[in-house]
């Protein structure tokens, strides 16, 4: 995993419990699960929300045409 072994996690692990605390770390595990789930969802939804729909694109030009 990344290269890492037991150890160095061990010692990352330590490091962030003295600097965040034991009371805190359930709350950032729970923020950083809350935003790979939001972006694993955006990143699954269909790209039809940035389109511009055909109908009023058409529809638009139409009535330029006859206003002239």
């Amino acid at each position: 995993m990344f290269g890492l072994g037991a150890t160095e996690l061990i010692i990352i692990l330590v490091i962030v419990v003295i600097l965040f605390g034991a009371t805190r770390l359930p709350e950032i595990g729970k923020g950083i699960g809350e935003a790979i789930k939001n972006f694993k969802k955006a990143s699954s939804e269909p790209h039809e929300i940035d389109v511009t729909p055909k109908n009023k694109a058409e529809g638009s030009e139409a009535n330029k045409e006859s206003k002239s």
